[in-house]
């Protein structure tokens, strides 16, 4: 479709897994001039010919940054999602953040294209949910929780910055769980504990996204218009009992009510996350998507779908058991 082309490109929370490789991605095409990316601390992966600029969006700095540079696309990656310190931090990292980050591109005359990574968690978890989530479909039962909450919020003020400025190209990608070798989050080291706990009479159908995919996702909307909301995974479901016996991890059903406490031992123990309301939720009711709008949009289909990406996730493993929890730059994990 016609397009203005992406000239300079600015990417947030690039100091993160997910960031770095879209990073490294863009400033690997020639058409465009600039990468840059930003965090509140350096990354630890090369980035090329990337500009990284140490700044924190939850400050004015942003519009400055983005200003002085004639950024003309805006790739927002840093929601935080993990359990990533104190719950006050997180929300001001994901919310406040991308308020300051919206209001630097609402002023900015250059800026053209915002693409900006939301997460299914948006649907919830639900015994009332449909089988299958298109981008129509609300939550049942609205998100009140962590991260899913903020990723609701987060879009509600890009639906309003659209409003502002009609004559911008917004995407936004509502993405799956990303599982895949490298990917530290709360899924990953929950399939990676010890013992997985998973919730007594639930069998949730899960889907997962490979980074590759992810990435070649945010490339072309990076590099191309696609207005709307785009739902992200890789095609086909894996029941939660399917997915431990391929992996060969030890399980044990426990009763809901006490799964917490279950967690809060993985925490201490393992460095497992504890069970956020909305991760013991997915853990009973799952959630799936309806990915067609993507692949009519793109003309493209994922390389891997959800069984391949766990398949990638668990061969990453090596039989080592659960990956090195790095702290993740700006306090969460892709």
């Amino acid at each position: 479709m016609p397009s203005t082309a992406a000239r300079v490109v600015l990417v947030t929370g690039v100091s993160r897994f997910l960031g770095a490789r879209v990073a490294n991605t863009l400033q690997a095409d020639p058409g465009i001039e600039r990468v840059i990316g930003v965090d509140t601390v350096p990354p630890t992966t090369p980035l090329g010919r990337t500009e990284f600029v140490r700044v924190d969006i939850r400050t004015p700095g942003i519009a400055k940054v983005i200003s002085s540079a004639g950024v003309d696309t805006v790739v927002h990656l840093s929601l935080v999602t993990g359990q990533a310190g104190p719950r006050a931090r997180a929300k001001e990292l994901n919310v406040i953040g991308t308020m300051q980050l919206l209001a630097a591109c609402q002023r900015s005359p250059d800026t053209r294209r915002l693409v900006v990574r939301s997460s299914a968690a948006v649907y919830g978890s639900s015994p009332r949910d449909p089988a299958v989530f298109t981008e129509e479909d609300q939550a049942v039962e609205a998100p009140a929780h962590g991260y899913a909450k903020d990723t609701a919020e987060v879009e509600r003020y890009v639906r309003g910055l659209t409003r502002r400025r009609s004559d911008l190209t917004v995407s936004v990608l509502r993405f799956a769980n990303f599982l895949g070798p490298g990917v530290d989050s709360p899924v990953t080291r929950y399939l990676t504990m010890p013992v997985v706990p998973t919730v007594l009479g639930f069998d949730p159908r899960l889907q997962f996204v490979h980074p590759d995919d992810g990435v070649e996702v945010l490339r072309r909307m990076t590099l191309e218009d696609h207005p709307g909301c785009f739902n992200v995974a890789g095609d086909g479901v894996l029941l939660l009992s399917q997915a431990l016996r391929r992996a060969g991890r030890p399980h044990l059903p426990v009763p809901a009510p006490s799964i917490s406490a279950f967690g809060g031992l993985g925490r201490r123990f393992t460095g497992s996350p504890a069970f956020s309301p909305e991760l013991l939720r997915w853990l009973m009711y799952g959630r799936v998507l309806d990915t067609s709008r993507l692949a009519a949009e793109l003309s493209w289909t994922p390389k891997y779908g959800s069984e391949e990406a766990f398949a990638e996730f668990v061969s990453g493993l090596g039989g080592r058991g659960a990956p090195p929890h790095r702290p993740a730059a700006g306090g969460g994990r892709d």
